[in-house]
């Protein structure tokens, strides 16, 4: 297997980087979870409000991307970078679904997702330099947040919007294996003003993605 230099990492991290703010994925290596669900009638009111929560969960899969990258460019140990790389891999599913749904429902991606690539892999990064245990602390909890908002969605979207609730549903199941397996793979548990700051930031973030 090929070893890639830090130089090598840094350049793949830059196109993963601009891919994923521009909405240009590579094809989804898995068919939608919502392709053979049927489109049922909404108001304006309702597809607008299920488009917004949409981008809600493209944005967060964005902040998901950059954490992993971050992480995959500063982790110590070569099987955690590994890690790190295919979940980030995992991730674009979720990217591409979720941007196929927005199109679906007319709406758009945030605007604001440069802005939040950045400030994910920024931290993705600090955590891989503190240490891989740290590195996989912020992937559990990330990931329990994330999980926490899709079963908040579930329960938001208009009852008859099926394909984003089956997108939401796959996506949650998902996010929880990454959660357990990282809590496997030796993550320390987070001091409580971490994780306090990490639920303040994602409000921040969910707060204005549903607008902007």
């Amino acid at each position: 297997m090929r070893q890639y230099s830090f130089f090598d990492r840094l350049c793949m991290v830059a196109d993963s980087a601009l891919k994923t703010t521009k909405g240009i994925y590579d094809t989804a290596p898995r068919p939608n979870p919502a392709s053979e669900v049927s489109e049922q009638e909404m108001t304006a009111d309702e597809q607008a409000h299920a488009a917004n929560l949409m981008r809600i969960n493209h944005t967060g899969e964005v902040c998901a991307q950059a954490l992993y990258q971050g992480q995959a460019l500063t982790a110590k140990l070569p099987e955690i970078r590994q890690e790190m790389e295919e979940a980030a891999q995992e991730e674009i599913d979720h990217l591409a679904w979720c941007s196929q749904r927005l199109s679906e429902l007319n709406s758009h991606e945030s605007y604001l997702n440069p802005f939040w690539y950045a400030s994910s892999f920024t931290i993705g990064a600090v955590a891989g330099l503190v240490g891989d245990k740290w590195s996989l602390g912020f992937v559990a909890e990330t990931e329990n947040q994330v999980c926490k908002h899709l079963e908040d969605h579930l329960e938001k979207l208009p009852e008859q919007d099926h394909k984003s609730k089956a997108i939401l549903s796959q996506m949650h199941t998902e996010e929880l294996k990454h959660a357990t397996t990282a809590i496997e793979n030796g993550a320390a548990e987070l001091p409580k003003p971490i994780k306090a700051g990490m639920k303040v930031m994602s409000k921040v973030m969910t707060s204005t993605v549903y607008y902007i």
